[in-house]
Formats: structure tokens, C-alpha cells, sequence
């Protein structure tokens, strides 16, 4: 062998990759740091609530829904999902163009690249050392090829890129409707802890004053030490639940807060309706089943998971036939042995994997599988959804009696709270009566917008479980306002499918 003439050079190159292998080797994981971790939880306590519109005035249930679809991170996700969708989309689709490449390079040699010839009888060599190419020279090479089985699995693969697109879109409305349900329910809550929270401090001090005065009379034995404390005693759970009732209160608005994405402890206040009426589901059973089964999202996602099975059969069939390439390029060499150091060319390849053909019986199988789980899938959730039908619907027959039975429960409290106080004397066991009174009428009064709020959210998991959407297709503008027409456009639609004839 020649020995090399240039050794420095390769010295060099072996030194470089030698570098270059240690510094791969020596890499090491970075651990955050604190001042990273700091910075992070300063950005996204900017981003959880930046651009968003701020609160004027008291909020109504159609603008707590339209914040709640516009800022609630939740449904931010599954719109970011919905849009990566349609990017993976729009990616797939590019498969279905031929290949266009472009390629060049370089090649230098430290010697002539020269062979000789050797007759094959005698075994002496025939002709001399010769070289037809240059030591250094580039080539530069465009082409354009397109396979056609390559082109009909993409083809399956972009439609069901599609399908699963339109998946994503079905996953952003059950999140959607669940969001609704969520927010219709926290509503009406913080609803009646805006209405209570003014009336329990008053009956509070009321009955901390009283207990305040019962200690007295017990120190001062003016009455029987077992009669000042069992008063106390009933006086002590009193308080206990008061106390109890303003914390359950308090946190009421900070649901409804988190579901609009407000910043937590923001004040706000919520409009309150005068009239707290049942609304009226009066679709029968069956028309329930039909319209739970057209419109919900789980079972729609279903629909195109089965169509992407059927895709995928397809496929596996296309995959089995032989491929046929063709080929169109240009090419240049600067090899200034070549007589023609340009040229073009074009190319028919055809190409089949004959395991393929031994395996189709498992391959098809296999797709055929698939999609009978996806078909079991959706019949399974049919089931389910029909069930869940059901529950709703007597669910909210459920709330809407005990409903009924705590406005009656309220109105008897109130009353005898309002003839308690009227024929309350001045002595203690008087004081405890109406304070028992009070308490017992602002029970009844938390239960019942306790009561309403449930049923709310029963109605709400009937329009949830019926698939109706809260807003329509198409919505002419997304600022709150907007959005909370089109909530209030939307309900309008969903009365007339629950209560067809109703008022």
C-alpha cells in the first residue's frame, strides 16, 4: 500500500472525531435551578390570567358561561389538542406529493483513483494504470420521484388524519359540556351565598351575645348550674352551626372564580334572578335515547374511530400490492473525464415485498381486529350513553321534588321565625327561641338555593347528556358579550327540544 502523503491531515481528522466522541460522552443532565423554577412560576402565573376581560358589574349565568368557554384552561387544552390536529393534517397531507430532492457533493482523493486490467487466461496484466476520474470533484443531482403505493397508503393515512381531527373537535365538546354543567351548578351556589352571607354575622353576634350573657348569669348563680348549661350548651351548637354554614358559603364564589379562570380572592358579585322557576324537561324517553344517541360527542368520536378502523383495513391491503416507482431527474458531474458531464434520466422501478404476500392472511386479520374492537367500542358506548340517559332524567325528577319540598321547608321556617320573634319576651329562654328560629330559617333558606343549584345541575346534565351544545356553530365574534348572546341564543334552543310546546 501506498503510504499516505498527506499524514498531518489525517492526524487532524482522527483528532476532531476523537474530540468530538469525548464531548458527546461527557454530557451531563442539568438540573433546574431555583431562579429557572422562580421565573417559570412567574410566567405562568402572567399567563393563566393575562388578556382576559375584566369584570364590570354584577355577572350574569351567560356571562359566567362565556368566560368559562373563553378562559377556562381546561377547555384552552383541548382547544391547543384541536389545533395540532389540524396542523398533523395539514402535515400528512404533503405526503401525497412526489419527492422532489436536490442533492450535492464533494469527493477528493490524496492519489489518482486508477485501476488496470488483468487477463483472465494468462493472469498478466493487460493494460496499463488509467484513471477516468479527478481527484477532486462535485456532483450536484435534482430529482423527482413518486411511488404509487407510497401515495395510496398516504392517501388512507391523510383521511384518517382527518377523521381523528374531527375526533378532537368531539373530545373539546364533551369538555365543554361538562364545563357548562359545572358552571351552571357553581352558580347558583355562590347565587345564594351572595344572598346569605349578609344575614349570618348578625344572627352570629346575636348568639355569641346571648352566650355571652348566659355565662354571666351562670357565674353569678342566678340560675341552677344544669339549667345555665344546657342553655349553653343548645346556644354552643347554634354557633357551631352558623360557623359552619358561613364556611360552607365561602367557598362558593371561589368555585364559580375557577371555573370563569379569575384569579383567586378577586371580588366579584353575582346578578341575582328574582325568580328561581324549575325548568321544565318534558321530552319524552324516547326522544331522549334518539337525540343523546345523534348528538353526543363520545359517541360521534366513536363514529370516526370506527371510519379510521375501515381506513386502516384499507391500508393494510394496499400495503400488500407491488410498488411502482417513477423517477424524472437532472444530474451533474464536474469529472472532466466525462464526455457528458450533464444529463438526464427517467426511471420505472417497480418493487414487492413477496413476505408481504405469505403474511396477508395475519396482516388483514389484524386490521380487521382493530376494527371490530372499534365497532364493539361504540356499541358499548351506545349502552352507556342510553343508560346515562336514564339516570339524568330521574335524577332530575329527584332534585326538582326535593326542590319543591325545600321552598315549602322554607316558607314554614320563615314563618315561624316571623311569629317567634313576634311573641319573644324579654327573658332568655325567649332569646334562644329566636335565635333558634333564625338559625333554623337561614338553614332552610341555604338549603334551598342548595336545593336549586343541585337541580340546576340536573338540568344541566340532561342538556350534557343530550349532547346540545351551548353555543351555536357559528358564532359572529368571541368578546364576552358576544359569547353570551350566543349562550342565551343556544338555551332558547335547547328549551324547545326538552319541553317541545312549552311556554
Amino acid at each position: 500500500m501506498k503510504p499516505c502523503s498527506n499524514p498531518a491531515l489525517y492526524r487532524g481528522l482522527l483528532a476532531s472525531a476523537l474530540a468530538l466522541t469525548l464531548a458527546g460522552c461527557a454530557i451531563q443532565p442539568q438540573a433546574l435551578t431555583p431562579d429557572e423554577r422562580q421565573a417559570a412560576v412567574q410566567d405562568g402565573l402572567a399567563r393563566m390570567f393575562s388578556e382576559q376581560e375584566p369584570v364590570q358589574g354584577p355577572v350574569t349565568l351567560e356571562e359566567a358561561m362565556a368566560r368559562a368557554i373563553k378562559y377556562n384552561l381546561d377547555h384552552r387544552v383541548k382547544l391547543m389538542e384541536e389545533a395540532v390536529a389540524r396542523r398533523q393534517l395539514d402535515v400528512s397531507g404533503i405526503d401525497l406529493l412526489p419527492r422532489l430532492a436536490l442533492q450535492a457533493g464533494y469527493t477528493g482523493r490524496d492519489n489518482e483513483l486508477a485501476s488496470s486490467s488483468r487477463d483472465i487466461v494468462t493472469g498478466t496484466q493487460s493494460l496499463v494504470p488509467s484513471t477516468s476520474s479527478d481527484r477532486r470533484h462535485g456532483t450536484t443531482d435534482l430529482s423527482l420521484s413518486w411511488n404509487v403505493l407510497d401515495f395510496g397508503v398516504s392517501y388512507y393515512s391523510a383521511r384518517q388524519q382527518g377523521d381523528r381531527w374531527f375526533a378532537t373537535q368531539e373530545r373539546r365538546r364533551k369538555v365543554v359540556h361538562l364545563l357548562m354543567q359545572q358552571t351552571r351548578q357553581a352558580y347558583w351556589q355562590a347565587a345564594g351565598a351572595q344572598q346569605l352571607e349578609g344575614k349570618i354575622s348578625p344572627v352570629l353576634d346575636q348568639a355569641r351575645a346571648a352566650l355571652a350573657d348566659a355565662r354571666k348569669v351562670e357565674a353569678e348563680k342566678l340560675r341552677s348550674p344544669l339549667e345555665a348549661l344546657n342553655y349553653q350548651r343548645q346556644l354552643l351548637e347554634i354557633v357551631r352551626q352558623l360557623e359552619g354554614m358561613r364556611d360552607d358559603l365561602a367557598q362558593a364564589k371561589p368555585r364559580l372564580a375557577s371555573v370563569m379562570n379569575l384569579q383567586p380572592g378577586q371580588a366579584f358579585t353575582v346578578a341575582l334572578s328574582p325568580a328561581m322557576d324549575t325548568p321544565a324537561v318534558r321530552l319524552p324517553t324516547a326522544g331522549m335515547e334518539e337525540a343523546a344517541l345523534l348528538r353526543r360527542p363520545e359517541l360521534v368520536e366513536a363514529q370516526y374511530n370506527e371510519r379510521i378502523g375501515v381506513l386502516e383495513t384499507r391500508k393494510a391491503l394496499a400495503r400488500l400490492l407491488p410498488g411502482l416507482e417513477l423517477s424524472l431527474g437532472s444530474h451533474q458531474d464536474s469529472n472532466s473525464f466525462l464526455v457528458n458531464d450533464t444529463w438526464n434520466e427517467v426511471g420505472v422501478r417497480i418493487s414487492w415485498n413477496l413476505l408481504n404476500v405469505f403474511n396477508a392472511g395475519t396482516i388483514r386479520g389484524l386490521a380487521q381486529a382493530q376494527l371490530d374492537v372499534a365497532r364493539q367500542q361504540r356499541l358499548a358506548l351506545n349502552m352507556a350513553v342510553l343508560t346515562q340517559v336514564h339516570l339524568a332524567h330521574l335524577d332530575y325528577l329527584a332534585r326538582a321534588r326535593q326542590y319543591d319540598l325545600s321552598q315549602q321547608s322554607n316558607t314554614v321556617e320563615q314563618r315561624i321565625l316571623q311569629q317567634t320573634r313576634n311573641a319573644a319576651s324579654a327573658n332568655m329562654q325567649g332569646k334562644l327561641e329566636e335565635i333558634r328560629a333564625a338559625t333554623s330559617a337561614m338553614t332552610a333558606e341555604l338549603r334551598l338555593y342548595q336545593s336549586y343549584g343541585s337541580l340546576q345541575g340536573a338540568y344541566g346534565q340532561v342538556i350534557a347528556t343530550l349532547g346540545l351544545d351551548p353555543l351555536p356553530d357559528s358564532v359572529p365574534a368571541h368578546d364576552l358579550k358576544t359569547l353570551g348572546d350566543s349562550v342565551r341564543a343556544s338555551e332558547k334552543a335547547w328549551t324547545q327540544v326538552v319541553n317541545p310546546g312549552g311556554a
